[in-house]
């Protein structure tokens, strides 16, 4: 009737979604920035670092959150992300893999 490849296929479909859609909003907290600078603005060295992310991102970087060492490329509330740029923010939202799935971000004050 199906063929064992088609029901494999439709299986992996439906856990794909059923954990995706369980996945919870979490609250992430780091230094707004951009995924090529990261840490370092080192290309714009006269200007402040908020300077420096927009410029990357209007180049084609993407709005990435800087926790500890760690970067997670942001998906999402770009405008929000480019008011807050090179700031400490908290941003609530569903990470997969090495993206965030922005949901809000806020200045952390």
């Amino acid at each position: 009737m199906f063929s064992t490849s088609v029901v494999r296929s439709v299986v992996a479909a439906l856990l794909f979604i059923g954990i995706y859609s369980f996945a919870a909003n979490k609250p992430f907290t780091g230094v707004l920035t951009d995924d090529m600078c990261a840490r370092k603005h080192t290309m714009m060295p006269d200007k402040p670092d908020s300077d420096c992310v927009r410029a990357c991102v209007k180049a084609g970087s993407k709005h990435a959150l800087l926790v500890g060492d760690k970067l997670f490329r942001l998906d999402g509330k770009s405008a929000e992300a480019d008011k807050l740029a090179a700031q400490k923010v908290k941003v609530i939202g569903d990470l997969v893999g090495d993206t965030l799935h922005a949901v809000t971000v806020e200045p952390v004050k």
